[in-house]
C-alpha cells in the first residue's frame, strides 16, 4: 500500500524537520435538465434578510468573465482558474433565494481533472487520491451568509480523504439570469495524517433548482504532496427545514462578532512607526510560493498575510483551514495538562504512566510529566530526532489507525535510560501523555469523558475559536475514537492568534477566570526561573512546548510552538506573537523576533 510506503519516509511529519530551516442563455423558468434536478414542493423557507455582518449593498452589475452563468449551467471544467472568480465582487448585490437544506455531488470519481506538482510517494497512481472523495452538505443561509450545519472534520469512510467545509456567502449578479449565486470554502483532510489541501466550490440556485458545481483545490500545506485538482459536477439540492437552523445560524454569527481586529500585516509599521518594523525581515528564510499564511498578533490586532494559491489570492482568507501538526503537542497535550492540574491537582505531573493505562506495565517509575517533557528513558537512539524520523515503532505508530495498536506501538521503545533526564523526541511520548491524562479525566469525574471534550467545553468555546478547529483526528478514524494529542488539530488565522493570546498575555485566563494552573503555566511559558525544562541541544522543552533563549539586548525566553514541513507560532514576553505555516521544511522565525523585539521591551 503507498500509504505505508509514504509512512516509512516521512516520520518527520510529527516531528518538525528542524534541521532543514508552497454558450447560450438559459431560460430561468426551464433550466437546463441535463444539469440540475427539480424539487416539486418548496418548504416554506423564510426570504433571504439582511442580517448584521451583511454588507450586501451592491447594485450586482459586476462583469464577470469567469465562471459564467452558461459555463454553470452548461460547462465544462478543464483547468483551474483565478480563485477570484468564487469570491464574492464587490458590487454583489443581496441574494434573491434562500439556501437551506442539503447539497449532495454526484460522480465525484468519475469526472474533474488533476495535475500532480509534488508527489514524494508516488500517490498519484491510485485514482482514488485524484478525486474529490463522496460529498454531501447542509446548509443554512442567513443574508448572504451560507453556514455549514456541520464544520466538523468529516469521516468520509473513503480510503484516502476525509473533509472539512466553512461557511461561504450568497450574492446575486446581473448576468446570473434570475438566479443567485453561492460559493464556500472546503479542505481535504488526508485520512489518518494532518494534510490539509484546501479548496472552493461555486453554483448558483433559485428556490428548486440548482447548477453543477464547480470546484477547485489549489494550495495545501502539505510538504510530500501537492497538487492542482478542479472539476464540475452535478448536483442535487434537497431543500427542507433545518431542525436546528437558528441555533447553527447565531453560533455563527457569534463567532463572526468574537473574531479578532484584522489589519494587513503591512499596517504593523505604519502603526508604529517608531519600532520601524521591517516586515520583509520577518519572514525571511521562508520561501513565499510555500507560505500559506503568515501573521502577527499585538496588542489585540491580528496583523495578517493574504492567502495565496498558484491561481491567485484564496477566496476565503479568514476560513482557511490550517493544520497544527505538533503543534497539537502544546495545544492540546500541553494546555489539557494545565487545565488537569487546575480542576484537579498542580502535582498531577507526578502520576504514573503504568497506573493509568495497564498496557504500560513495565514503565516502571514512568510520570505524566516525563512523557510531556519526552524524557521517559525509553528510546532506541537518543541522538536528534533520530526516533522520530527513522525509528521503525514511529512508522508503525503513525500508520496505525486503531486505538489498540497505535498505543502498541507508543509503548514499544526499549527502556535506555532513567526517566527525566535524556529529552528524546517521540510522538509517541505525546500520545502516551495524552491516553495517561484521558484515563486520570475519566477516573476523576466518574464517567467516559473525553479529553479533547474537555478542552473544548473549558477553553475553545469560551475562546471562540472557529467550528472547524472545535474537532480533531482520532483513532480508528471515526468521531468517537480518542484523539492523538500528537497531531491532527485544525486552525484558522484567528484561532492562532487567540490561542496564543490564551497563553501568552491572558495568563490562562478566561473572562477572569483562571482555566490553567498559574504555576504550570509559568514554566510552561518560561516565566519560572527555577523551571526551564530540558535542553534539546539548541532549545529547550517543557510541559510539550518548546522555548529559545535569546540574549540582545538581554536575556529572554521565547516559548513556541513547531509543526511538520514550516509551522512556526512564537510567542514573545511583550506580548506579540508570530505565526507562520509554510511546507518547505523552513522553520527561521529569528528574523521575526528580532522585529518584533523592537514594539516594546522583552526585557524582564
Amino acid at each position: 500500500m503507498k500509504k505505508n510506503l509514504f509512512l516509512l519516509l516521512i516520520l518527520p511529519s510529527l516531528a518538525c524537520s528542524l534541521l532543514t530551516g508552497g454558450g447560450e442563455s438559459a431560460d430561468p423558468a426551464n433550466p437546463p435538465s441535463a444539469t440540475q434536478e427539480t424539487v416539486v414542493q418548496q418548504p416554506n423557507i423564510p426570504a433571504a434578510t439582511p442580517t448584521p455582518f451583511d454588507p450586501l449593498t451592491g447594485s450586482g452589475n459586476s462583469t464577470r468573465t469567469l465562471l459564467t452563468f452558461d459555463d454553470l449551467m452548461s460547462g465544462e471544467s478543464s483547468s483551474p482558474v483565478d480563485d477570484s472568480a468564487f469570491a464574492i465582487p464587490a458590487d454583489a448585490a443581496p441574494p434573491a433565494f434562500t439556501f437551506q437544506g442539503k447539497l449532495e455531488l454526484t460522480d465525484e470519481s468519475q469526472a474533474g481533472g488533476f495535475q500532480s506538482l509534488r508527489d514524494d510517494f508516488g500517490y498519484s497512481a491510485d485514482p482514488t487520491w485524484t478525486h474529490l472523495p463522496e460529498m454531501s452538505f447542509e446548509f443554512v443561509q442567513s443574508g448572504s451568509h451560507l453556514i455549514p450545519v456541520d464544520q466538523s472534520l468529516v469521516y468520509s469512510n473513503q480510503p484516502t480523504w476525509n473533509y472539512m467545509v466553512a461557511p461561504g456567502r450568497a450574492w446575486n449578479e446581473s448576468g446570473d439570469q434570475g438566479f443567485s449565486r453561492a460559493s464556500f470554502p472546503f479542505a481535504l483532510i488526508e485520512r489518518n495524517q494532518n494534510c490539509v489541501h484546501n479548496g472552493v466550490m461555486t453554483f448558483l440556485f433559485n428556490d428548486t433548482t440548482i447548477s453543477n458545481v464547480r470546484y477547485q483545490v489549489t494550495q495545501e500545506t502539505c510538504m510530500y504532496f501537492k497538487f492542482d485538482m478542479w472539476g464540475q459536477l452535478k448536483a442535487a439540492y434537497t431543500p427542507s427545514q433545518v431542525a436546528n437552523a437558528e441555533a447553527v445560524t447565531a453560533a455563527h454569527f457569534d463567532w463572526l462578532k468574537n473574531q479578532l481586529p484584522t489589519k494587513p500585516i503591512s499596517a504593523l509599521a505604519s502603526d508604529y512607526p517608531n519600532a520601524k518594523v521591517n516586515e520583509a525581515l520577518m519572514s525571511s528564510g521562508t520561501m513565499p510560493e510555500h507560505t500559506t499564511t503568515f501573521g502577527v498578533f499585538y496588542n489585540g490586532v491580528n496583523y495578517i498575510s493574504n492567502c495565496n494559491t498558484r491561481h491567485g489570492q484564496y477566496a476565503y482568507c479568514s476560513e482557511m483551514r490550517l493544520p497544527s501538526y505538533s503543534t497539537a503537542k502544546s495545544v492540546l497535550a500541553g494546555m489539557a495538562y494545565m487545565r488537569l492540574g487546575q480542576l484537579y491537582d498542580e502535582n498531577v505531573g507526578d502520576i504514573l504512566v503504568k497506573e493509568y493505562l495497564p498496557e504500560a506495565a513495565d514503565w516502571d517509575s514512568v510520570t505524566l510529566e516525563h512523557t510531556l517533557d519526552m524524557a521517559t528513558g525509553r528510546y532506541e537512539a537518543p541522538t536528534y530526532m533520530t526516533d522520530e524520523d527513522f525509528s521503525p515503532i514511529s512508522t508503525n505508530f503513525l500508520v496505525a489507525e486503531t486505538y489498540e495498536d497505535k498505543l502498541k506501538y507508543a509503548l514499544s521503545f526499549p527502556a535506555n535510560g532513567k526517566p527525566g533526564e535524556q529529552w528524546v523526541y517521540q510522538s509517541t511520548a505525546t500520545f502516551v501523555a495524552t491516553q495517561t491524562m484521558s484515563a486520570y479525566l475519566r477516573q476523576q469525574t466518574g464517567s467516559d469523558a473525553d479529553l479533547f471534550d474537555m478542552l473544548v467545553q473549558d477553553v475553545f468555546i469560551p475562546l471562540h475559536l472557529s467550528p472547524g478547529a472545535l474537532s480533531s483526528l482520532r483513532t480508528d478514524n471515526i468521531p468517537t475514537g480518542r484523539a492523538f494529542g500528537s497531531h491532527g488539530m485544525f486552525y484558522t488565522q484567528d484561532d492562532i492568534a487567540k490561542i496564543a493570546a490564551f497563553l501568552n498575555t491572558q495568563s490562562g485566563q478566561i473572562n477572569g477566570q483562571q482555566i490553567l494552573h498559574p504555576s504550570l503555566l509559568a514554566a510552561t511559558m518560561q516565566r519560572d526561573p527555577s523551571d526551564h525544562g530540558l535542553s534539546t541541544g539548541s532549545e529547550l522543552y517543557n510541559n510539550s512546548f518548546w522555548a529559545k533563549e535569546y540574549r540582545s539586548p538581554c536575556q529572554f525566553y521565547v516559548p513556541f510552538m513547531w509543526g511538520y514541513g514550516g509551522i512556526s507560532i512564537a510567542m514573545l514576553p511583550n506580548g506579540a506573537t508570530y505565526y507562520a505555516f509554510s511546507d518547505n521544511g523552513e522553520f527561521t522565525f529569528d528574523g521575526a523576533v528580532n522585529e518584533l523585539s523592537k514594539l516594546s521591551s522583552v526585557c524582564p
